[in-house]
């Protein structure tokens, strides 16, 4: 089975205000490396739309009316200080929450061995009736909650790399015993959360990170943190919330990683999806503002992500 990637062409038209980090190029310079003829093995699919009950998973309707109501027909408006919506900014969130639904009904039905989605808005900082941190809906709790009530699995883990916690996916399940959660992050940073002694209802595993951290630091925490809690949990399924912002390159975080921290801790999660999960994973990008650096740190996931096929 070959890996899957989802795409989709509204991703960059969720437009920002001039000199935002999480503009359009983002997924450009994405969709930019994915195109090149290493990764023409790829299973291709367009995004499609989630429908209500999909955003219910995880957010209340309120909040997807509140969404729907600050919508602009044209322009720009502000959700906070750093949150932004344009014309076709519903449409591109409702349709990366889509895709990552399609990406676990993907490899849960075995078409795929494994997914990426390449896809804005982000998501992880989502909470459940709260836009925030470039995020209005939290794409990987509700691609978690999806694998439970459409295709009857128990556990399912969420790994997340992203320099920034993601205190959306940390709120949503924090007395949720099914989903563990588990970040490796700098701290202190936005959004301010992901203490180790966060823990929820035991299913909740924090790795912050000081500022300056590089590769050691890093492996050390997947392997005396991350890898033991899901050996312990014994996955179904393992959802990436993929932000590639603590490459050194990043000009919104200070850890010191690069494309070979990516490349090994793909192959450690890799390794350890082999067991309950038979190797289902979706990997979901979150942050990456510098475009070399996400370029080339989403080209090395994917190209690991492809070699389980």
């Amino acid at each position: 089975m070959a890996t899957l990637l989802i795409h989709h062409p509204v991703f960059a038209e969720h437009l920002v205000p001039f000199g935002h980090p999480e503009r359009p190029e983002r997924i450009r310079a994405v969709e930019a490396v994915l195109a090149e003829d290493r990764f023409a093995a790829l299973i291709r699919e367009e995004a499609r739309m989630a429908d209500v009950e999909m955003i219910l998973l995880c957010h209340p309707r309120s909040h997807l009316d509140a969404m729907r109501h600050y919508s602009p027909s044209e322009s720009m408006i502000r959700v906070d200080a750093d949150t932004t919506m344009s014309s076709k900014t519903l449409e591109a969130a409702l349709i990366a929450v889509g895709g990552a639904c399609q990406a676990v009904d993907a490899v849960m039905d075995g078409d795929a061995q494994n997914a990426f989605c390449a896809m804005r808005p982000p998501g992880h900082h989502a909470e459940p009736d709260r836009a925030m941190g470039f995020c209005f809906f939290n794409q990987a709790a509700i691609a978690a909650r999806h694998a439970q009530r459409g295709h009857g699995i128990e556990r399912v883990a969420i790994v997340d790399w992203d320099v920034h916690h993601g205190n959306g996916t940390q709120a949503i399940f924090w007395d949720d015993p099914s989903v563990l959660y588990a970040s490796v992050h700098q701290m202190p940073l936005y959004p301010g959360t992901g203490a180790a002694s966060e823990i929820g209802a035991g299913n909740i595993v924090n790795a912050p990170l000081p500022p300056g951290a590089g590769s050691a630091e890093f492996r050390h925490a997947f392997e005396s943190r991350i890898l033991p809690a899901l050996d312990a949990f014994q996955p179904e399924l393992l959802i990436l919330s993929a932000g590639f912002d603590a490459h050194h390159r990043d000009p919104l975080g200070e850890l010191m990683l690069d494309e070979a921290d990516f490349a090994w801790a793909t192959d450690r999660l890799m390794e350890s999806a082999a067991g309950p999960a038979l190797g289902r994973i979706v990997s979901i990008l979150e942050g990456g503002y510098d475009l070399k650096a996400l370029a080339a740190s989403t080209a090395v996931h994917v190209e690991r992500l492809m070699r389980a096929g």
